[in-house]
C-alpha cells in the first residue's frame, strides 16, 4: 500500500470540444436548460451546512434574493424533470426544492440540490457543475464500461448529474468491516471487481471518499457494488499507482480484508471474470464505444509530461511497446481497454497499418 499517492496538483477544469458536444448530442446527452451554472452562483448569502454529528459537511447552504429564488427553484425543478421523467411538466406541481447547497472544494464546484416530493415526502438530490471534459469522458466511460446506468446531462458549460446513492466509502470502513451481519468475503471480493473496473478505463484517485457502497438484500445475505462518484481524474495523471485504488492508504481496512480472506488465485479468477462482464458492455455497446473513443483520442486531457510519463508505465506493466506509439491520454485508454481485454476485443483501426 503506497502512502503519498495523490493528484499532482489541482487540474484546471478542460473545456467541452466540439466533437465531444456532437457526440452527447448524437447520444441524447444534450440538453437546452432554462438556467446556467453561473446563474448559482448569485446567491446572496450562505451558511455552513452542518451534520447531524455536529461536523461541517465543507457544504454550504445558499440563499438567494425572492425574484432569483422563484426563478432558480423553477428551473431546478424543471431540471430534476428532464433528469427523471423525461421532462414531463406534470410532475412540477408535486416538486418542492428544498434546499441548495454549494462546495468550493473539488474541480467542478458543485450545486447540490434537495427536491422533495410532496405526494410521499420522499427526496432526491441532483447536482449542477462546471462542465468538464475529463469528468465528462469519466461519466460516459462509467455509463458504458460498468455495471451502472448513469444520468446526465451537459449544455453550454453547465454539467447537470443524478445522485448516486450509496454510503460513501470511509464511512462504510469505519462503521461497517468489522459488522458480523456482512459477508466480509463478498466485501472484499467487490473491492477487486471495483479496483479492476478503475485500472480497465483510466479512472484514478478512488480514495474511500470518491466512492459509495450500495447494499442490496438479497436472499442470502446482502450483495455489495462499489460506485464511483467522482470522475474529475479521468486519465489525467501520469502515474499507473493513481488509477489503482488498492495503493491508496485510505482503502487500507478494505485491502487488509481481502489479503485476509483470499488466495492470489482466487483474486486472479475475480480480475478475470469483471474483465469478461467489461468485454460484454463493450459489445453490446459498440456504437456508442466507438464513437466515445474516436472523439476522446482526439482531445488534449492531459500534459505531454504525464503522457509520457504513463504510457511508459504501462508499456512496462504490460510489456508491450504498444502504448508507445500513443500521443493523446484517450490513444492510452484505448490502448489499454484493449491489451486487457484483448481475448474478447478487437485490435482497433487506429493501429492497423
Amino acid at each position: 500500500m503506497m502512502k503519498g499517492n495523490v493528484p499532482s496538483k489541482k487540474k484546471s477544469l478542460i473545456p467541452v470540444s466540439p466533437r465531444l458536444r456532437e457526440h452527447l448530442k448524437r447520444h441524447n446527452r444534450a440538453s437546452e436548460l432554462t438556467i446556467q451554472y453561473r446563474d448559482l452562483l448569485r446567491y446572496e448569502s450562505s451558511v455552513p451546512l452542518i451534520d447531524q454529528q455536529g461536523n461541517d459537511t465543507l457544504w454550504e447552504t445558499v440563499y438567494y434574493s425572492e425574484s432569483d429564488r422563484r426563478e432558480i427553484n423553477d428551473a431546478m425543478k424543471r431540471i430534476y424533470a428532464l433528469l427523471k421523467t423525461d421532462g414531463d411538466v406534470e410532475v412540477l406541481d408535486h416538486l418542492t426544492v428544498a434546499r441548495i447547497d454549494f462546495c468550493t472544494f473539488g474541480n467542478t464546484k458543485p450545486f447540490r440540490v434537495r427536491i422533495i416530493n410532496r405526494l410521499n415526502d420522499n427526496y432526491d438530490h441532483f447536482y449542477v457543475k462546471k462542465a468538464d471534459a475529463s469528468r465528462i469522458y469519466g461519466l460516459e466511460l462509467e455509463d458504458i464500461l460498468s455495471p451502472n446506468r448513469v444520468m446526465f446531462m451537459v449544455d453550454r458549460d453547465t454539467l447537470v448529474e443524478e445522485h448516486v446513492a450509496g454510503i460513501p466509502g470511509d464511512d462504510f470502513m469505519r462503521r461497517s468491516l468489522d459488522d458480523t451481519t456482512f459477508n466480509q468475503i463478498r466485501i472484499a471480493k467487490e473491492f477487486i471487481k471495483f479496483n479492476e473496473r478503475c485500472f480497465v478505463r483510466l479512472l484514478g484517485d478512488m480514495r474511500s471518499y470518491n466512492y459509495v457502497v450500495d447494499i442490496t438484500p438479497d436472499i442470502e445475505g446482502s450483495q455489495f457494488r462499489m460506485r464511483a462518484i467522482d470522475f474529475d481524474q479521468q486519465s489525467f495523471e501520469g502515474r499507473k499507482s493513481f488509477y489503482l485504488p488498492q495503493y491508496f492508504k485510505e482503502n487500507n481496512p478494505i485491502i487488509f480484508l481481502g489479503m485476509k480472506h483470499m488466495r492470489q488465485e482466487t483474486v486472479k479468477q475475480y480480475q478475470l471474470e469483471e474483465r469478461s462482464l467489461i468485454a460484454a458492455r463493450v459489445k453490446t455497446s459498440g456504437v456508442q464505444f466507438t464513437g466515445l473513443m474516436e472523439v476522446m483520442v482526439q482531445d488534449e486531457l492531459s500534459t505531454e509530461e504525464k503522457i509520457g510519463q504513463l504510457k511508459e508505465e504501462l508499456a512496462y506493466h504490460h510489456k508491450n511497446s504498444l502504448f508507445h506509439k500513443c500521443k493523446t491520454m484517450g490513444e492510452i485508454v484505448l490502448t489499454n481497454i484493449q491489451l486487457l481485454l484483448q481475448k474478447d476485443f478487437k485490435q482497433s483501426i487506429l493501429y492497423e497499418e
